[in-house]
């Protein structure tokens, strides 16, 4: 009967440890830490979170607070900013996913009275999670200036998963990223952040390239992900140059990306020396031969402690990857090999398997169901680079297009009522620069609208002459002399953001002629700069600014100094070339 008792006893304690544990489950809540978690609350105004305001004043020493899975207006924003400002033991912000149906405007002036109650309160973060929230590149200057501060020079997290920050976005947050680091280097205590997520942002090469002169300046991180974000050679090479200052570097996800054979190479070989890395996830990044290959040296020769490889859907095909296997034999801590989607054909997924099978690791091998068998032609020859670019961009601009078409989709159905929403799935862009600068198409070019030259002006740095250059080309590319709509676009556009460019003190114009000299192939570069596929309409469009007010005369006899040479760049525009060269003549003889 004792024991029956006792036995009751302690499964009615165990009920109520069970049904507590269950409590504090739903809630996440951890030490010091207030969790409204998924509780899908409207909350509109100051009056809608009386109850949480009242609950973060009372809640003594509070560190973490979850808003995910809630929909925050801006003055419910503003209201528990006003009870965070007493918080100076705050550190850990759990903000994901809390815009939903918000209208894209109201996001940056919520996340700016958070932010500046936290300053106000001392509060030295170490967490700042802002995923899943479409806010933009808007969304981004409204954390800014928290970023910029000393609440920020602690921060050890920061995850904007899926924000839709784009090129412009990218470039602010790097830009305060370094501000970050500088202020706190400079007062003792420099920024040291380990952790940074970022995928499906859309940060293109530019984007990324900023991202890294700040990751190289912190030298800090462990974690860094940053899949689907449309980045290049040219970024992923920046960023493997950045990795080699993050010695401590564990895990590197940039699944989803275009390296092609030279990004995965300087890739490899930035790897090469980081002993700490653990996880390497380059899945559907079009690694190629050549890239797995080096790749497989850098395995071999370091990474003592590498876990996870992954190299699927990279084109690979034989000999590539059975180097990656024999280059995985001694790491004994390996826990998976993914090599799935790649051009091995039956043969070649037998071999793998065998040598896997052979060294003992058979069972870290991961599925090969997706293999893309035998490649029709010689993949290990390396193709023409402008037609592998060339392709690549392509394959981009379909998929590209096709999401902006889904999105647009979407956002008329939002429009229909007036409104324009904030979404967490996949952050939608409507009229999107940086897809045009990406991959330009007229039809991009015309959906920016009346204001097209403005907002291309706010993504770029016009200041810059080689980014001007850039810019001019990209825009020119589209022209088409049938299509008056389109003309008047690029003619209009590249009228206003020249005429700004020139009309500016600093700006170098001699130093916008060469940059385009070397990017139509006129000149070489002492970088390497590749040239881009000269059109028609590149020559076009030069032929009418030539002709402007703004255009430095000086310029046009280089011009037509270089115009007049036989260059191999622009045969396939000949009728172009002789009318602008013609032009070019006429204006000199006027000057």
């Amino acid at each position: 009967m004792h024991n029956y008792s006792v036995s009751v006893g302690v499964l009615m304690a165990t009920d109520i440890v069970g049904q507590l544990a269950d409590s504090l489950a739903k809630t996440g809540v951890e030490e010091g830490e207030l969790s409204y978690k998924g509780q899908g609350r409207k909350l509109d105004d100051a009056q809608s979170v009386e109850t949480m305001v009242k609950e973060i004043q009372d809640f003594e020493g509070l560190q973490a607070l979850r808003l995910e899975g809630n929909t925050i207006g801006v003055e419910a924003a503003q209201a528990i900013a006003k009870a965070l400002k007493t918080k100076s033991e705050f550190k850990c912000c759990y903000w994901s996913d809390m815009f939903t149906g918000r209208l894209r405007s109201e996001i940056p002036p919520a996340l700016n009275s958070l932010g500046d109650a936290l300053m106000l309160a001392g509060a030295k973060l170490t967490v700042l999670d802002l995923s899943d929230n479409a806010f933009g590149p808007d969304g981004v200057k409204g954390i800014e200036k928290l970023l910029k501060s000393s609440a920020c020079y602690t921060l050890q997290e920061l995850r904007l998963n899926n924000c839709g920050m784009g090129i412009g976005g990218g470039k602010i947050l790097a830009a305060s990223l370094s501000h970050c680091h500088k202020k706190s280097t400079a007062e003792g205590a420099p920024l040291s952040l380990k952790v940074f997520v970022a995928g499906r942002n859309r940060l293109e090469n530019d984007g990324a390239t900023a991202l890294a002169q700040a990751f190289q300046l912190m030298g800090s991180l462990e974690e860094v992900h940053m899949p689907q974000n449309g980045i290049n050679h040219a970024g992923v090479t920046a960023l493997a140059s950045a990795m080699q200052h993050n010695t401590k570097l564990r895990i590197l996800n940039l699944n989803d990306n275009t390296f092609t054979e030279k990004g995965a190479i300087a890739m490899a070989r930035a790897l090469k020396h980081l002993r700490s890395i653990q996880v390497i996830n380059f899945g559907d990044c079009l690694v190629r031969p050549a890239g797995a290959t080096a790749m497989a040296e850098t395995v071999s020769e370091g990474l003592p402690i590498l876990k996870e490889l992954n190299l699927s859907f990279g084109e690979i095909t034989e000999e590539a990857a059975l180097a990656v296997a024999h280059a995985v034999k001694d790491k004994d801590q390996l826990q998976k090999l993914d090599l799935n989607g790649n051009y091995l054909g039956d043969n070649g997924c037998k071999a793998l398997k065998d040598i896997m099978e052979g060294m003992n690791m058979g069972d870290l091998l991961g599925s090969l169901s997706d293999d893309e068998g035998e490649p029709e032609e010689d993949e290990d020859d390396d193709d023409d680079e402008d037609e592998d670019d060339e392709d690549e961009e392509k394959d981009d601009e379909e998929v590209d297009e096709e999401e902006i078409e889904e999105e647009e989709e979407e956002e008329d159905e939002e429009e229909s009522s007036g409104n324009k929403f904030s979404t967490p799935v996949c952050a939608p862009r409507p009229p999107d620069v940086s897809s045009f600068l990406s991959f330009p198409s007229p039809d991009k070019l015309l959906k920016l609208g009346a204001k097209r030259a403005i907002l291309i002006e706010q993504e770029v740095d016009l200041t810059d002459p080689t980014k001007a250059a850039e810019t001019f080309l990209k825009i020119a590319s589209v022209y088409k002399e049938e299509n008056i709509d389109v003309k008047n676009a690029v003619l209009d556009s590249i009228d206003a953001l020249l005429k700004k460019a020139f009309s500016c003190p600093t700006f170098q114009g001699i130093g916008f002629v060469s940059a385009l000299l070397v990017l139509l192939g006129l000149i070489k570069s002492e970088n390497k700069v590749k040239p881009v596929l000269v059109v028609p309409g590149h020559l076009h469009v030069l032929e009418h600014v030539v002709q402007q007010e703004y255009f430095p005369k000086e310029s046009v006899a280089v011009l037509e100094a270089f115009m007049s040479r036989n260059n191999k760049t622009l045969q396939s525009c000949g009728n172009a070339k002789n009318s602008l060269l013609s032009t070019l003549q006429s204006v000199k003889s006027k000057c």
